[in-house]
């Protein structure tokens, strides 16, 4: 990526149970440290450990609306570790209720969500490769990272992965944060002949005034991640226009409420949605499954591949995927179950 060259994935899991031994499990993923955000797993852990379960033991564990309002006020900010905690509430009470979280948040809108590859590979030859290979067994979308580069080498392997799958598969490009005005609107103009569906991120989060005159000034989608964590956010987004879609992510927007309300602001204000990741396990990809299922905006697919990287996992199944897509889940919570001898392999002190 623009920031890092990624190799090791931290996650914070937490376990909640019930006085008569119902047990829900939420996830956050940290990108090897305080790299994505402020946030890192040992921070996550903290602010938990300290700060939520003291006053968290005892509650009312259906009230996830109530407990959510209550641990915005307690803990400012911190979005990841509070998205951890609603996370295992929702997996408690779908399995409470027997049936999967998507019902509780409205009903499925999909039974699958097309899968964006992410490309992002040193060796321009074995990312062409790559894409090759992922194409010939039924994907149909990439991202490209870029930003990490001189803008010329960035075009030139856009350009040559654009020749290799041909021109009926989707091409995206993410440059997270990775470029100021000038050099976006010089990348976006030089990139747009490729046919791109869409440029995420391509200026800091704060720039919101830029991402909107940018925008105006390209004929290519821009996409708000780093820039949209809370409803706030899109908000501000929608009201300033110029971005056509918004990112979505449980940890970043502090749990599966905050992205239900992203979605509903993209809905209203007639912007599409698209599922990022923070690579996580199946456990967690479970969870962003359940919104990228039941969020109707969720029209430009998403990217949760996370257990297609990481090297173990942590459910006795794992998400399941098919002709380039995941799909739906439909066992109770969050429809994959924690194998807690296989968690215990990954535990660090």
């Amino acid at each position: 990526m623009s920031f890092t060259t990624l190799k090791t994935m931290n996650f914070v899991f937490v376990r909640v149970e019930t006085r008569d031994g119902l047990v829900g499990w939420g996830e956050a993923a940290c990108l090897g440290g305080p790299t994505w955000s402020e946030e890192s797993a040992e921070s996550v852990a903290a602010t938990i450990e300290r700060y939520i379960a003291p006053w968290l033991i005892g509650r009312e564990a259906t009230q996830i609306e109530a407990l959510r309002v209550e641990m915005s006020r307690r803990v400012q900010g911190n979005p990841f570790a509070r998205a951890a905690i609603e996370m295992a509430l929702w997996d408690l009470n779908g399995r409470a209720l027997g049936v999967p979280v998507h019902r509780l948040l409205g009903g499925r809108a999909r039974d699958r969500v097309p899968l964006s590859w992410s490309l992002a590979v040193a060796d321009p030859a074995a990312e062409v490769d790559e894409a090759r290979e992922k194409v010939a067994r039924g994907h149909r979308i990439f991202k490209i990272k870029t930003a990490a580069h001189p803008l010329a080498e960035d075009v030139r392997r856009i350009e040559a992965i654009r020749a290799a799958v041909g021109p009926g598969v989707s091409l995206r490009v993410d440059a997270n944060q990775g470029w100021d005005r000038a050099t976006a609107l010089k990348a976006i103009r030089a990139i747009t002949p490729y046919d791109l569906d869409f440029v995420e991120q391509p200026l800091p989060r704060w720039d919101l005034e830029g991402m909107a005159e940018l925008g105006r000034r390209v004929d290519v989608p821009l996409m708000a991640d780093e820039s949209c964590f809370s409803p706030h956010d899109a908000l501000a987004i929608a009201r300033l226009g110029g971005v056509g879609i918004l990112g979505l992510k449980i940890t970043k927007s502090a749990g599966l409420l905050g992205t239900m309300a992203i979605a509903r602001i993209a809905e209203a204000a007639g912007l599409g949605c698209y599922v990022g990741c923070m690579i996580e396990t199946s456990l967690g990809t479970a969870a962003y499954l359940q919104v990228a299922l039941a969020a109707t905006p969720v029209t430009w697919g998403c990217e949760l591949f996370g257990p297609l990287l990481l090297a173990g996992d942590v459910t006795r199944e794992p998400v399941r995927y098919a002709d380039g897509a995941i799909l739906a889940l439909d066992g109770p919570g969050l429809g994959v179950d924690v194998d807690e001898a296989a968690l215990k392999q990954w535990i660090r002190h």
